[in-house]
Protein backbone atom coordinates (compact mmCIF):
# COMPACT_ATOMS: atom_id res chain seq x y z
CA UNK A 1 0.00 0.00 0.00
CA UNK A 2 3.06 2.30 0.11
CA UNK A 3 2.67 3.33 -3.53
CA UNK A 4 -0.93 4.36 -2.84
CA UNK A 5 0.16 6.60 0.04
CA UNK A 6 2.77 8.28 -2.17
CA UNK A 7 0.16 8.81 -4.90
CA UNK A 8 -2.21 10.45 -2.42
CA UNK A 9 0.54 12.75 -1.17
CA UNK A 10 1.38 13.73 -4.75
CA UNK A 11 -2.28 14.50 -5.44
CA UNK A 12 -2.46 16.67 -2.32
CA UNK A 13 0.60 18.61 -3.40
CA UNK A 14 -0.71 19.07 -6.91
CA UNK A 15 -4.06 20.20 -5.58
CA UNK A 16 -2.42 22.61 -3.12
CA UNK A 17 -4.08 20.94 -0.16
CA UNK A 18 -1.06 20.97 2.14
CA UNK A 19 -0.94 24.12 4.27
CA UNK A 20 2.03 26.41 3.98
CA UNK A 21 2.93 25.62 7.61
CA UNK A 22 3.78 22.04 6.60
CA UNK A 23 7.07 23.34 5.17
CA UNK A 24 7.95 24.33 8.70
CA UNK A 25 8.09 22.73 12.13
CA UNK A 26 5.86 23.49 15.07
CA UNK A 27 7.44 24.44 18.40
CA UNK A 28 6.58 25.31 21.97
CA UNK A 29 8.55 28.46 22.88
CA UNK A 30 8.85 29.10 26.64
CA UNK A 31 9.71 32.55 28.00
CA UNK A 32 11.89 33.53 30.97
CA UNK A 33 9.61 36.05 32.67
CA UNK A 34 6.40 38.11 32.58
CA UNK A 35 7.05 41.86 32.44
CA UNK A 36 3.33 42.61 32.92
CA UNK A 37 3.23 40.94 36.35
CA UNK A 38 3.72 44.23 38.18
CA UNK A 39 0.71 45.87 36.53
CA UNK A 40 -1.62 42.84 36.32
CA UNK A 41 -5.24 43.53 37.38
CA UNK A 42 -7.30 40.32 37.92
CA UNK A 43 -10.58 42.00 36.93
CA UNK A 44 -9.15 42.60 33.45
CA UNK A 45 -8.12 38.98 32.93
CA UNK A 46 -11.06 37.13 34.48
CA UNK A 47 -14.78 37.22 33.93
CA UNK A 48 -17.09 38.12 36.85
CA UNK A 49 -18.07 34.44 37.03
CA UNK A 50 -14.42 33.38 37.32
CA UNK A 51 -13.78 35.91 40.10
CA UNK A 52 -16.93 34.81 41.91
CA UNK A 53 -15.79 31.17 41.66
CA UNK A 54 -12.40 31.95 43.18
CA UNK A 55 -13.88 33.97 46.02
CA UNK A 56 -16.37 31.19 46.72
CA UNK A 57 -13.53 28.66 46.93
CA UNK A 58 -11.18 31.10 48.71
CA UNK A 59 -8.66 31.01 45.85
CA UNK A 60 -6.47 34.04 45.20
CA UNK A 61 -7.68 36.23 42.36
CA UNK A 62 -4.09 37.36 41.70
CA UNK A 63 -2.03 34.54 40.24
CA UNK A 64 1.16 34.68 38.20
CA UNK A 65 -0.28 32.18 35.74
CA UNK A 66 -3.12 34.62 34.95
CA UNK A 67 -0.69 37.32 33.86
CA UNK A 68 -0.62 37.78 30.10
CA UNK A 69 2.37 36.75 28.02
CA UNK A 70 4.40 39.82 27.09
CA UNK A 71 3.07 41.20 23.77
CA UNK A 72 6.57 42.36 22.84
CA UNK A 73 7.82 38.76 23.16
CA UNK A 74 5.10 37.53 20.80
CA UNK A 75 5.82 40.39 18.41
CA UNK A 76 9.51 39.53 18.47
CA UNK A 77 8.77 35.95 17.43
CA UNK A 78 6.65 37.24 14.57
CA UNK A 79 9.42 39.61 13.53
CA UNK A 80 11.93 36.77 13.21
CA UNK A 81 9.56 34.84 10.95
CA UNK A 82 7.60 32.61 13.35
CA UNK A 83 3.85 32.08 12.94
CA UNK A 84 2.21 32.03 16.38
CA UNK A 85 -0.70 29.58 16.88
CA UNK A 86 -1.55 29.44 20.60
CA UNK A 87 -0.55 31.72 23.47
CA UNK A 88 -0.53 30.07 26.92
CA UNK A 89 -0.54 32.34 29.97
CA UNK A 90 -0.30 29.34 32.27
CA UNK A 91 2.87 27.96 30.71
CA UNK A 92 4.22 31.41 29.76
CA UNK A 93 4.74 30.05 26.28
CA UNK A 94 3.45 30.08 22.72
CA UNK A 95 3.19 27.40 20.07
CA UNK A 96 4.31 28.51 16.65
CA UNK A 97 5.53 27.40 13.23
CA UNK A 98 9.07 28.32 12.18
CA UNK A 99 11.65 27.30 9.61
CA UNK A 100 15.33 26.66 10.40
CA UNK A 101 16.38 30.29 9.96
CA UNK A 102 13.58 31.59 12.18
CA UNK A 103 14.39 28.93 14.81
CA UNK A 104 17.99 30.13 14.99
CA UNK A 105 16.84 33.72 15.45
CA UNK A 106 14.34 32.68 18.17
CA UNK A 107 17.04 30.79 20.08
CA UNK A 108 19.14 33.97 20.15
CA UNK A 109 16.40 36.05 21.81
CA UNK A 110 17.36 36.79 25.44
CA UNK A 111 13.85 36.21 26.84
CA UNK A 112 13.43 32.73 25.31
CA UNK A 113 14.04 30.09 27.98
CA UNK A 114 13.43 26.89 26.04
CA UNK A 115 12.17 25.67 22.66
CA UNK A 116 10.55 22.24 22.28
CA UNK A 117 9.81 20.91 18.76
CA UNK A 118 6.44 19.51 17.73
CA UNK A 119 5.38 17.93 14.45
CA UNK A 120 3.50 19.75 11.66
CA UNK A 121 -0.07 18.62 10.90
CA UNK A 122 -1.05 17.14 7.54
CA UNK A 123 -4.37 17.85 5.84
CA UNK A 124 -6.01 14.51 5.10
CA UNK A 125 -9.01 13.62 2.96
CA UNK A 126 -12.18 14.06 4.92
CA UNK A 127 -14.58 11.20 5.49
CA UNK A 128 -17.73 12.94 6.61
CA UNK A 129 -20.15 11.14 8.93
CA UNK A 130 -23.82 10.87 8.19
CA UNK A 131 -26.31 12.35 10.60
CA UNK A 132 -26.54 10.05 13.62
CA UNK A 133 -29.13 7.37 13.10
CA UNK A 134 -31.83 6.93 15.69
CA UNK A 135 -30.90 4.04 17.94
CA UNK A 136 -32.90 2.12 20.47
CA UNK A 137 -31.69 3.57 23.78
CA UNK A 138 -32.40 2.69 27.36
CA UNK A 139 -32.01 4.27 30.78
CA UNK A 140 -28.31 4.64 31.53
CA UNK A 141 -26.93 1.50 33.15
CA UNK A 142 -24.13 3.47 34.82
CA UNK A 143 -26.73 5.58 36.65
CA UNK A 144 -28.16 2.40 38.14
CA UNK A 145 -24.71 1.00 38.89
CA UNK A 146 -23.79 4.12 40.89
CA UNK A 147 -27.14 4.35 42.67
CA UNK A 148 -27.41 7.77 41.06
CA UNK A 149 -31.20 7.72 41.03
CA UNK A 150 -30.67 9.16 44.53
CA UNK A 151 -29.65 12.41 42.82
CA UNK A 152 -32.65 12.38 40.50
CA UNK A 153 -35.02 11.77 43.42
CA UNK A 154 -33.58 14.82 45.20
CA UNK A 155 -33.95 16.89 42.00
CA UNK A 156 -30.21 17.48 41.81
CA UNK A 157 -29.48 18.35 38.18
CA UNK A 158 -26.24 20.41 38.47
CA UNK A 159 -28.42 23.48 37.91
CA UNK A 160 -26.34 26.46 36.75
CA UNK A 161 -23.02 24.68 37.29
CA UNK A 162 -20.60 25.72 34.52
CA UNK A 163 -19.11 22.68 32.77
CA UNK A 164 -16.52 22.67 30.01
CA UNK A 165 -16.24 19.83 27.51
CA UNK A 166 -13.04 19.43 25.47
CA UNK A 167 -13.37 16.86 22.71
CA UNK A 168 -13.08 15.96 19.03
CA UNK A 169 -16.24 17.69 17.84
CA UNK A 170 -19.94 18.20 18.49
CA UNK A 171 -21.51 17.40 15.14
CA UNK A 172 -25.24 16.68 15.42
CA UNK A 173 -25.57 18.07 18.96
CA UNK A 174 -28.12 20.71 17.99
CA UNK A 175 -30.43 18.08 16.50
CA UNK A 176 -29.89 15.38 19.15
CA UNK A 177 -33.16 14.80 21.01
CA UNK A 178 -31.29 14.11 24.26
CA UNK A 179 -29.60 17.52 24.08
CA UNK A 180 -32.55 19.56 22.80
CA UNK A 181 -33.20 21.04 26.24
CA UNK A 182 -29.70 22.56 26.33
CA UNK A 183 -30.25 24.44 23.08
CA UNK A 184 -33.87 25.42 23.71
CA UNK A 185 -32.88 26.90 27.08
CA UNK A 186 -29.71 28.58 25.70
CA UNK A 187 -27.43 26.64 28.01
CA UNK A 188 -24.62 26.24 25.47
CA UNK A 189 -22.87 29.48 26.46
CA UNK A 190 -19.91 29.37 24.09
CA UNK A 191 -18.05 27.22 21.58
CA UNK A 192 -14.55 27.27 20.11
CA UNK A 193 -13.02 25.29 17.28
CA UNK A 194 -9.32 25.27 18.15
CA UNK A 195 -8.43 22.97 15.25
CA UNK A 196 -10.00 25.13 12.52
CA UNK A 197 -10.64 28.51 14.17
CA UNK A 198 -11.34 30.26 10.87
CA UNK A 199 -13.66 27.70 9.32
CA UNK A 200 -16.96 29.07 8.08
CA UNK A 201 -18.92 25.85 8.52
CA UNK A 202 -21.58 25.35 11.17
CA UNK A 203 -19.98 24.04 14.40
CA UNK A 204 -22.88 21.67 15.09
CA UNK A 205 -24.27 20.78 11.67
CA UNK A 206 -21.35 20.59 9.23
CA UNK A 207 -18.57 18.16 10.24
CA UNK A 208 -14.95 18.18 9.19
CA UNK A 209 -14.02 14.59 10.04
CA UNK A 210 -15.61 11.24 10.84
CA UNK A 211 -14.92 11.76 14.56
CA UNK A 212 -16.76 15.05 14.86
CA UNK A 213 -19.70 13.47 16.71
CA UNK A 214 -17.57 12.02 19.54
CA UNK A 215 -18.05 15.09 21.71
CA UNK A 216 -21.78 14.96 21.04
CA UNK A 217 -21.98 11.49 22.58
CA UNK A 218 -19.85 12.63 25.52
CA UNK A 219 -22.16 15.62 26.06
CA UNK A 220 -25.14 13.27 25.90
CA UNK A 221 -23.57 11.14 28.65
CA UNK A 222 -23.16 14.26 30.83
CA UNK A 223 -26.55 15.90 30.29
CA UNK A 224 -28.62 13.71 27.98
CA UNK A 225 -32.35 13.73 28.73
CA UNK A 226 -35.70 13.30 27.01
CA UNK A 227 -38.05 14.71 29.67
CA UNK A 228 -40.38 12.12 31.06
CA UNK A 229 -38.88 9.31 28.97
CA UNK A 230 -35.18 8.54 29.06
CA UNK A 231 -32.12 9.86 30.86
CA UNK A 232 -28.45 9.16 30.22
CA UNK A 233 -26.69 12.07 31.92
CA UNK A 234 -26.90 13.45 35.44
CA UNK A 235 -26.01 17.13 34.85
CA UNK A 236 -29.22 17.93 32.98
CA UNK A 237 -29.47 21.44 34.48
CA UNK A 238 -25.89 22.55 33.85
CA UNK A 239 -24.55 25.20 31.46
CA UNK A 240 -21.78 24.42 29.01
CA UNK A 241 -18.76 25.73 27.14
CA UNK A 242 -17.54 23.46 24.35
CA UNK A 243 -14.15 23.25 22.63
CA UNK A 244 -13.00 21.11 19.71
CA UNK A 245 -9.29 20.34 20.06
CA UNK A 246 -8.87 17.00 18.29
CA UNK A 247 -8.48 16.67 14.52
CA UNK A 248 -10.22 13.28 14.37
CA UNK A 249 -8.43 11.90 11.33
CA UNK A 250 -4.91 12.69 12.44
CA UNK A 251 -3.01 12.11 15.68
CA UNK A 252 -0.22 14.57 16.43
CA UNK A 253 1.28 15.90 19.63
CA UNK A 254 0.62 19.50 18.63
CA UNK A 255 -3.05 19.01 19.59
CA UNK A 256 -1.91 19.44 23.18
CA UNK A 257 -1.63 23.20 22.72
CA UNK A 258 -5.26 23.36 21.55
CA UNK A 259 -6.22 21.51 24.75
CA UNK A 260 -4.20 23.90 26.93
CA UNK A 261 -5.70 26.97 25.26
CA UNK A 262 -9.19 25.56 25.83
CA UNK A 263 -8.62 24.97 29.55
CA UNK A 264 -7.27 28.49 30.01
CA UNK A 265 -10.25 29.92 28.10
CA UNK A 266 -12.75 27.97 30.18
CA UNK A 267 -11.11 28.88 33.47
CA UNK A 268 -11.25 32.59 32.57
CA UNK A 269 -15.03 32.22 32.15
CA UNK A 270 -15.62 30.71 35.58
CA UNK A 271 -16.03 27.06 34.55
CA UNK A 272 -15.83 24.74 37.57
CA UNK A 273 -15.67 21.30 35.95
CA UNK A 274 -14.06 20.21 32.69
CA UNK A 275 -14.61 16.83 31.08
CA UNK A 276 -12.00 15.65 28.61
CA UNK A 277 -12.32 12.25 27.02
CA UNK A 278 -8.98 12.71 25.28
CA UNK A 279 -5.54 11.41 26.11
CA UNK A 280 -2.02 11.75 24.78
CA UNK A 281 0.29 8.74 24.87
CA UNK A 282 1.12 6.80 21.71
CA UNK A 283 -0.42 6.06 18.33
CA UNK A 284 0.71 9.33 16.78
CA UNK A 285 1.04 9.41 13.00
CA UNK A 286 4.72 10.16 13.45
CA UNK A 287 6.08 7.43 15.80
CA UNK A 288 8.81 9.81 16.96
CA UNK A 289 6.11 11.82 18.74
CA UNK A 290 4.99 8.85 20.85
CA UNK A 291 5.55 9.20 24.57
CA UNK A 292 7.04 6.44 26.69
CA UNK A 293 5.08 4.82 29.54
CA UNK A 294 7.54 6.19 32.11
CA UNK A 295 6.66 9.72 30.97
CA UNK A 296 3.13 9.28 32.31
CA UNK A 297 4.32 10.67 35.64
CA UNK A 298 1.95 13.64 35.95
CA UNK A 299 4.59 16.27 35.22
CA UNK A 300 6.43 15.57 31.96
CA UNK A 301 3.97 16.37 29.16
CA UNK A 302 2.86 19.93 28.47
CA UNK A 303 -0.77 18.94 28.83
CA UNK A 304 -0.10 17.37 32.25
CA UNK A 305 1.76 20.46 33.46
CA UNK A 306 -1.21 22.59 32.44
CA UNK A 307 -3.57 20.18 34.20
CA UNK A 308 -1.53 20.54 37.39
CA UNK A 309 -1.90 24.32 37.24
CA UNK A 310 -5.63 23.92 36.63
CA UNK A 311 -6.14 21.68 39.66
CA UNK A 312 -3.59 23.13 42.08
CA UNK A 313 -3.98 26.86 41.39
CA UNK A 314 -7.30 27.47 39.63
CA UNK A 315 -9.64 25.22 41.62
CA UNK A 316 -10.82 23.40 38.50
CA UNK A 317 -12.17 19.88 38.72
CA UNK A 318 -10.78 18.00 35.71
CA UNK A 319 -12.46 14.70 34.88
CA UNK A 320 -10.30 12.72 32.46
CA UNK A 321 -10.82 9.33 30.83
CA UNK A 322 -8.05 6.92 31.84
CA UNK A 323 -7.45 5.66 28.31
CA UNK A 324 -8.14 2.51 26.33
CA UNK A 325 -4.66 0.97 26.24
CA UNK A 326 -5.15 -1.51 29.07
CA UNK A 327 -4.65 -4.48 26.76
CA UNK A 328 -1.84 -2.93 24.70
CA UNK A 329 1.25 -5.04 25.32
CA UNK A 330 3.83 -2.25 25.22
CA UNK A 331 1.77 0.39 27.04
CA UNK A 332 -1.18 -0.52 29.31
CA UNK A 333 -0.95 2.58 31.57
CA UNK A 334 -3.08 5.73 31.75
CA UNK A 335 -2.39 8.51 29.26
CA UNK A 336 -1.74 12.21 29.89
CA UNK A 337 -3.35 14.16 31.49
CA UNK A 338 -5.01 11.29 33.39
CA UNK A 339 -1.62 10.76 35.03
CA UNK A 340 -1.86 14.01 37.04
CA UNK A 341 -2.40 13.53 40.77
CA UNK A 342 -5.07 16.23 41.13
CA UNK A 343 -7.32 15.20 38.24
CA UNK A 344 -10.19 12.75 38.60
CA UNK A 345 -9.15 9.91 36.28
CA UNK A 346 -11.91 7.48 35.33
CA UNK A 347 -11.60 3.89 34.17
CA UNK A 348 -14.22 1.50 32.80
CA UNK A 349 -15.77 -1.54 34.48
CA UNK A 350 -17.83 -4.46 33.31
CA UNK A 351 -21.31 -4.99 34.79
CA UNK A 352 -19.64 -7.51 37.11
CA UNK A 353 -17.54 -4.76 38.66
CA UNK A 354 -14.07 -5.62 37.34
CA UNK A 355 -11.90 -3.70 34.88
CA UNK A 356 -12.77 -3.98 31.21
CA UNK A 357 -9.98 -5.49 29.14
CA UNK A 358 -9.19 -2.17 27.44
CA UNK A 359 -9.31 0.24 30.41
CA UNK A 360 -5.84 1.65 31.14
CA UNK A 361 -4.20 0.98 34.50
CA UNK A 362 -2.13 3.09 36.87
CA UNK A 363 1.67 2.92 36.50
CA UNK A 364 3.44 1.11 39.30
CA UNK A 365 5.94 3.97 39.74
CA UNK A 366 3.31 6.58 40.67
CA UNK A 367 3.18 7.42 44.40
CA UNK A 368 -0.58 7.98 44.10
CA UNK A 369 -3.49 5.91 42.79
CA UNK A 370 -4.67 6.00 39.17
CA UNK A 371 -7.36 5.72 37.98
CA UNK A 372 -9.27 7.32 40.85
CA UNK A 373 -12.60 5.56 40.24
CA UNK A 374 -14.34 3.57 37.51
CA UNK A 375 -17.83 2.84 36.22
CA UNK A 376 -19.72 1.35 33.30
CA UNK A 377 -19.42 3.24 30.03
CA UNK A 378 -22.79 4.34 28.69
CA UNK A 379 -24.11 2.92 25.39
CA UNK A 380 -20.71 2.10 23.93
CA UNK A 381 -17.31 0.86 25.05
CA UNK A 382 -14.40 3.09 26.02
CA UNK A 383 -13.36 5.13 29.05
CA UNK A 384 -14.46 8.14 26.96
CA UNK A 385 -18.01 7.24 27.94
CA UNK A 386 -17.26 6.43 31.58
CA UNK A 387 -15.71 9.81 32.42
CA UNK A 388 -18.83 11.85 31.46
CA UNK A 389 -20.97 9.90 33.90
CA UNK A 390 -18.59 10.84 36.71
CA UNK A 391 -18.59 14.45 35.47
CA UNK A 392 -22.36 14.53 35.87
CA UNK A 393 -22.10 13.02 39.33
CA UNK A 394 -19.45 15.58 40.38
CA UNK A 395 -21.54 18.48 39.02
CA UNK A 396 -24.61 17.37 41.00
CA UNK A 397 -22.51 17.06 44.16
CA UNK A 398 -21.16 20.55 43.50
CA UNK A 399 -24.73 21.87 43.25
CA UNK A 400 -25.54 20.14 46.55
CA UNK A 401 -22.43 21.58 48.28
CA UNK A 402 -21.32 24.62 46.23
CA UNK A 403 -18.58 25.74 48.62
CA UNK A 404 -16.75 22.43 48.50
CA UNK A 405 -13.49 22.54 46.58
CA UNK A 406 -12.64 20.29 43.66
CA UNK A 407 -10.33 18.28 45.92
CA UNK A 408 -13.13 17.79 48.44
CA UNK A 409 -15.55 16.65 45.72
CA UNK A 410 -12.98 14.17 44.39
CA UNK A 411 -12.30 12.84 47.90
CA UNK A 412 -16.05 12.43 48.45
CA UNK A 413 -16.48 10.46 45.23
CA UNK A 414 -13.53 8.23 46.13
CA UNK A 415 -14.79 7.57 49.67
CA UNK A 416 -18.24 6.67 48.33
CA UNK A 417 -16.84 3.98 46.01
CA UNK A 418 -17.22 0.27 46.64
CA UNK A 419 -13.51 -0.57 47.06
CA UNK A 420 -12.62 2.29 49.38
CA UNK A 421 -10.16 2.21 51.18
CA UNK A 422 -8.66 -0.77 49.31
CA UNK A 423 -8.14 0.94 45.95
CA UNK A 424 -6.05 -0.61 43.22
CA UNK A 425 -4.45 0.36 39.90
CA UNK A 426 -7.12 -1.48 37.87
CA UNK A 427 -10.29 0.40 38.86
CA UNK A 428 -9.08 2.84 41.53
CA UNK A 429 -11.44 2.97 44.50
CA UNK A 430 -14.06 1.29 42.38
CA UNK A 431 -17.63 2.28 41.56
CA UNK A 432 -18.96 5.46 43.27
CA UNK A 433 -22.24 5.41 45.15
CA UNK A 434 -24.17 8.68 44.76
CA UNK A 435 -26.32 8.27 47.86
CA UNK A 436 -23.28 7.58 49.99
CA UNK A 437 -21.54 10.64 48.50
CA UNK A 438 -24.48 12.86 49.48
CA UNK A 439 -24.33 11.50 53.00
CA UNK A 440 -20.62 12.31 53.23
CA UNK A 441 -21.25 15.89 52.06
CA UNK A 442 -23.93 16.23 54.75
CA UNK A 443 -21.19 15.66 57.33
CA UNK A 444 -21.97 12.05 58.11
CA UNK A 445 -18.99 9.82 58.83
CA UNK A 446 -19.00 6.84 56.52
CA UNK A 447 -16.85 4.08 57.93
CA UNK A 448 -15.91 1.47 55.36
CA UNK A 449 -14.61 -1.39 57.45
CA UNK A 450 -13.12 -4.44 55.84
CA UNK A 451 -12.21 -7.89 57.08
CA UNK A 452 -8.48 -8.60 57.09
CA UNK A 453 -7.47 -12.23 57.40
CA UNK A 454 -4.40 -14.36 56.80
CA UNK A 455 -4.28 -17.63 54.92
CA UNK A 456 -1.83 -19.92 53.14
CA UNK A 457 -3.23 -21.41 49.95
CA UNK A 458 -6.98 -20.73 50.11
CA UNK A 459 -9.63 -19.06 52.21
CA UNK A 460 -13.40 -19.68 52.46
CA UNK A 461 -15.60 -16.61 52.90
CA UNK A 462 -18.92 -17.86 54.20
CA UNK A 463 -21.11 -15.27 52.54
CA UNK A 464 -23.77 -16.37 50.06
CA UNK A 465 -24.24 -13.72 47.35
CA UNK A 466 -27.59 -12.20 46.57
CA UNK A 467 -28.93 -11.78 43.04
CA UNK A 468 -27.35 -8.90 41.06
CA UNK A 469 -24.72 -8.47 43.79
CA UNK A 470 -21.18 -7.64 42.70
CA UNK A 471 -18.71 -10.41 43.46
CA UNK A 472 -15.16 -9.62 42.33
CA UNK A 473 -11.64 -10.68 43.25
CA UNK A 474 -8.41 -8.71 42.74
CA UNK A 475 -5.11 -10.54 43.27
CA UNK A 476 -2.28 -8.09 44.07
CA UNK A 477 1.51 -8.10 44.26
CA UNK A 478 1.40 -5.24 46.81
CA UNK A 479 -1.37 -3.12 48.37
CA UNK A 480 -2.39 -1.51 45.06
CA UNK A 481 -0.89 -3.39 42.07
CA UNK A 482 -3.23 -5.99 40.56
CA UNK A 483 -1.71 -9.05 38.86
CA UNK A 484 -5.04 -10.74 38.06
CA UNK A 485 -8.77 -10.22 38.53
CA UNK A 486 -11.70 -12.59 38.33
CA UNK A 487 -15.43 -12.95 38.81
CA UNK A 488 -15.59 -16.19 40.77
CA UNK A 489 -18.53 -18.53 41.21
CA UNK A 490 -20.09 -18.40 44.64
CA UNK A 491 -21.62 -21.53 46.15
CA UNK A 492 -24.08 -22.24 48.92
CA UNK A 493 -21.23 -22.48 51.41
CA UNK A 494 -19.74 -19.19 50.25
CA UNK A 495 -16.75 -18.11 48.17
CA UNK A 496 -13.55 -20.15 48.13
CA UNK A 497 -10.62 -17.86 47.24
CA UNK A 498 -7.42 -19.53 46.07
CA UNK A 499 -4.02 -17.87 46.15
CA UNK A 500 -2.72 -16.62 42.80
CA UNK A 501 0.90 -17.57 42.17
CA UNK A 502 2.05 -13.94 41.94
CA UNK A 503 -0.14 -12.50 44.70
CA UNK A 504 0.84 -11.52 48.23
CA UNK A 505 -2.66 -10.26 49.04
CA UNK A 506 -6.16 -10.42 47.53
CA UNK A 507 -9.11 -8.04 47.74
CA UNK A 508 -12.56 -9.62 47.63
CA UNK A 509 -15.77 -7.68 47.04
CA UNK A 510 -19.11 -9.28 47.93
CA UNK A 511 -21.83 -6.68 47.66
CA UNK A 512 -21.03 -4.00 50.24
CA UNK A 513 -18.50 -6.15 52.09
CA UNK A 514 -14.73 -6.01 51.57
CA UNK A 515 -12.15 -8.62 52.45
CA UNK A 516 -8.37 -8.35 52.34
CA UNK A 517 -6.60 -11.72 52.42
CA UNK A 518 -2.90 -11.64 53.30
CA UNK A 519 -1.18 -14.72 51.92
CA UNK A 520 1.43 -16.31 54.20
Amino acid sequence: MMWFGKLLLLLYLLAGLLPAACAQTKYWVYFTDKPLATTHVPEQALSPAAIQKRKLLQISTWQWTDVAVAPEYIAALTNVGASVVVVSKWLNAVSCYADAASLARMEALPFVANIVPLAPPLRLLRHLPQHPEEKQKEFGLAIKQMNATALIERQLTAKDILIGVIDAGFYGAASDEFLRHLFEENRILGVRDMVSPKRSTDFFNEPETASDDHGTTVLQMIAGLVPGKKQYGLATGAKFYLARTDHGEREFRAEEDYWIASVEWMDSLGVRIINTSLGYAQGFDNPEENYRPEQMDGKTTAVSRAARIATEEKGLLLVVSAGNEGSTYNWRVVSAPADVEGVLSVGATTPAGIKTFYSSIGPEFLPYLKPNVSCLPQLSSGTSFSAPIITGLAACLMQFAPTKSAKEIIATIEKSANLYPLGNNFIGYGIPNAERALSILQGNTITKDYYQVSAKEQYLIERPARENQIVAVFHKSNPTQVVAQEVPPIHKTGLLVKKHKDAVRTTVVIGEELWEILWE
